[in-house]
């Protein structure tokens, strides 16, 4: 052997490099991919500055999703919008025959958590949104990853096809839902999605199932003071409800959550409220746990209005499955995030999240952009929903995360806004891209990887026939 050998299998040994090739896949593919994210780097921060900016909610992401569509429309992607009845969602595709590859995008901002790019408390527009789960960074690092794909299969060095989904409304109504409802997910072979964390890693680690409802109670109105025999009170109804739910909490698994907000209360103290409203979700490990609960919530909605003599109607307005988790495509994600290498901060990106720490109580640990190693899957995850699962029981999905906030900080809050619209949320978002993009070629490219893929979600999912938690009827797509 070469001393120049030698010494390479020395530093392979320490892991003081990463392997030269990660999966099956011409590491000069992946090269070139990163390159390409490289090139348009400055684009692609610049698509999510601005819809960071625009922080716009769900089924409202008009600018944001037009300038998404427009750029993947300026870069050679065939692009359909406005589908599954949703204005702001689209497809972007490009190449031809198999195998077929979905990214997922996403763009919704959270209402009311404004901030300004700084590490202090300090809203952008007062009242306003935020994009408190990254989602501006996650559409644009996901669409420059599909670009570095489609340059790829341009050049004729992949065959196939690459599609990029343009997804609205993740921290609402889940608008994959009812693009999967139209079946627009169902001929890929596999899909592959990542979102913003303060770690970094191949995500093997599930997510919670979830149902999204509300319940109305319905009365009768009167004079508090001169005839309150005469009416029957909805805020009593909704408060006996309410009651119920918090005595069931000591009698459900640790991993349920159950949250509500009440919509409507009665409008003057003097008027017996003839109408209520709350709005509740209710979380478990498994879908089959989420059934379950919401079979003692349905008793309880009745029997409170039983107590105060009113209506009650339960509907289901929205829910999650839980995550799919494929191991075998979580190795293929670890090796190209090895091979990548970790995050690195300047002095002053890390002061930003020592400050925001500061301000926030937590412990001034700063960022974390190393590798985090792959786990092994636990049986309760940590808490957290979202629509991407119900994907993964349509089709394999892979998942990552990458570090784009202070550890421990807030999520779904102003420190994550903060961070989103500077460098430390542009860093993450490079590489997101280049992960996903690397990833994908080994897709393209590496016909056993896919197969080990599909054996493990038909092994998984075991003849399961997906159905999504959505009423019939079109999305609620607001009016104005």
């Amino acid at each position: 052997m070469t001393l120049r050998a030698i010494c390479l299998l020395a530093l392979l040994a320490t892991g003081l490099i990463a392997p030269p090739s990660t999966a099956g896949a011409d590491i000069k593919k992946k090269e070139e991919a990163a390159a390409s994210i490289d090139r348009h780097r400055q684009e692609l921060f610049g698509l999510s500055d601005k819809v960071w900016a625009f922080a716009e909610t769900a089924l409202r992401e008009t600018k944001s999703s037009k300038l998404l569509a427009d750029y993947a429309e300026k870069q050679g992607f065939k692009v359909e919008r406005g589908v599954a009845g949703m204005p702001t969602a689209f497809i972007a595709s490009y190449g031809e025959g198999r195998p077929i590859i979905g990214i997922l995008g996403e763009y919704d901002a959270l209402p009311g958590i404004s901030q300004k790019a700084s590490p202090v408390k300090e809203p952008y527009e007062q009242g306003a949104a935020g994009h408190g789960c990254g989602h501006n960074l996650f559409g644009a690092a996901s669409l420059g990853a599909a670009t570095a794909i489609k340059e790829l299969i341009a050049a004729g060095k992949l065959k196939g096809t690459i599609r990029f989904y343009g997804t609205p409304a993740e921290e609402s109504v889940g608008g994959k839902l009812y693009i999967a409802r139209a079946g627009l997910f169902n001929d890929l072979d596999v899909c592959i999605a990542w979102h913003p964390e303060d770690k970094t890693r191949a995500d093997t680690q599930s997510s919670q199932a979830m149902v999204d409802f509300t319940v109305e109670f319905k009365g009768k109105a009167a004079h508090a003071a001169f005839d309150p025999w005469n009416g029957r009170s909805a805020v009593d109804g909704l408060e006996a409800f309410t009651h119920g739910i918090n005595l069931l909490r000591e009698h459900v698994k640790p991993s349920v959550r159950m949250h509500y907000t009440i919509l409507k209360g009665g409008d003057v103290p003097n008027v017996v409220p003839e109408y209520a409203r709350l709005w509740c979700w209710v979380r478990d490990s498994k879908r089959s746990g989420v059934e379950a609960v919401m079979e003692r919530v349905r008793k309880i909605a009745d029997g409170a209005a039983l107590i105060a003599g009113v209506e009650s109607k339960l509907t289901v307005q929205s829910g999650d499955y839980e995550m799919l988790v494929i191991v075998a495509g979580a190795r293929l994600i670890h090796a190209n995030m090895k091979w990548l290498g970790p995050i690195q901060y300047t002095a002053e990106e890390q002061e930003f999240a020592r400050a925001i720490q500061r301000a926030t109580g937590v412990e001034e640990k700063g960022l974390n952009g190393a590798i985090q190693p792959l786990e092994d899957q636990r049986p309760d995850p940590e808490g957290g929903s979202t629509d991407v699962a119900d994907v993964s029981w349509i089709v394999p999905t892979l998942h990552l995360s990458v570090t784009t906030a202070p550890e421990g900080a807030p999520w779904h809050s102003w420190p994550v806004v903060a961070c989103g619209g500077m460098s430390i949320g542009h860093k993450g978002l490079t590489l997101a891209a280049k992960t996903l993009a690397a990833t994908i070629v080994d897709l393209f490219d590496d016909a056993k990887a896919r197969e080990d893929i599909m054996a493990e979600f038909k092994e998984k999912t075991k003849g399961h026939v997906y159905k999504g938690y959505i009423p019939d009827g079109p999305p609620p797509v607001p009016k104005s």
